[in-house]
């Protein structure tokens, strides 16, 4: 068997979890898509990037992150049902998306969960050392939050469904009930604009990181004391895969694999009620995980 993955060439985390695939199962990689048995198409979106003519030809897999039912608009479920004529199974990370999917499509779906990446998110010295390092406080608690949280159209409107709503909320009564200056907030990733806004708004301290490359991604997780997961939908995210790799406490909404990485008491919708928990990863650190990969690959009808 050969497998071709569809990059996204977006500058986004599709593209790291291609490169990712090809090191750890180069003896069933292919790069030339007319090559291969199956054709993996990571970034569903992408799938116009290759000719009918070639997926009608091969066995496609399509995986679906997340979708958000509030903007799954009529145009974007007649690509769903074109796409669907040349898709052999379809893979998700979660229940939720595989009931959405399910509910569309009569192919056969498998759920498998991200992949741990231990060789990427690692500790690398403890944590007053990397609060000096970043001018952070040393007697702090520190909340972490490293996503975009503004639609792509401006910087003031809240992309509602990764919470940043929900997550100015709750550090903001975090803030309150600690007394004022215990608390501090480290932001990074692009488009904070509106948690930054709400923060300001509240007087709560905090610190931000625009654009931090993957190794000061990496401390600054290492200067947390917990991470919040605010979203309304999600795949993942990606951060508690890296919370669990670097010992992270999390307290989680009931989205995307929350439920497969935590235990029950660390998910609530009102996130104040959850009790902080490091994610369980051990599972799904490579290259161990990716035989789960390879036999739903090997196995495709």
């Amino acid at each position: 068997m050969k497998v071709y993955v569809l990059p996204a060439h977006e500058d986004w985390v599709v593209d790291r979890f291609v490169k990712e695939w090809a090191e750890s199962n180069s003896d069933i990689t292919t790069f030339v898509p007319e090559e291969a048995d199956v054709i993996w198409i990571l970034a569903g979106w992408c799938w116009r990037k290759l000719s009918p003519a070639l997926l009608s030809k091969k066995k496609v897999v399509v995986t679906v992150h997340h979708v958000v039912p509030e903007k799954f608009d009529n145009l974007k479920l007649a690509d769903f049902i074109e796409r669907d004529k040349f898709v052999t199974a379809y893979h998700v990370y979660n229940q939720v998306t595989y009931d959405f999917v399910r509910s569309i499509s009569k192919k056969p779906i498998q759920i498998l969960q991200y992949w741990a990446n231990q060789d990427v998110w690692k500790k690398t010295s403890d944590k007053t050392t990397l609060r000096n390092k970043y001018r952070l406080p040393l007697r702090a608690y520190i909340v972490g939050s490293f996503q975009r949280d503004t639609e792509g159209f401006d910087l003031k409107t809240p992309k509602l469904e990764k919470g940043p709503d929900l997550f100015a909320d709750y550090v903001t009564k975090l803030h309150n009930k600690l007394g004022g200056h215990n608390l501090h907030v480290v932001l990074a990733g692009w488009r904070r604009q509106y948690v930054i806004s709400r923060l300001k708004e509240n007087s709560v301290n905090f610190s931000y990181f625009e654009l931090p490359d993957q190794h000061t991604l990496n401390e600054l997780y290492q200067t947390l004391d917990l991470y919040p997961v605010t979203a309304r939908y999600e795949g993942g995210p990606q951060a508690l895969i890296e919370c669990g790799l670097l010992d992270v406490p999390v307290v989680s909404r009931n989205v995307g694999i929350a439920p497969y990485v935590l235990p029950s008491e660390s998910i609530n919708d009102d996130v104040e009620l959850a009790v902080p928990n490091v994610p369980s990863v051990e599972l799904l650190k490579i290259p161990a995980s990716f035989q789960r990969y390879r036999r739903f690959l090997e196995t495709l009808p």
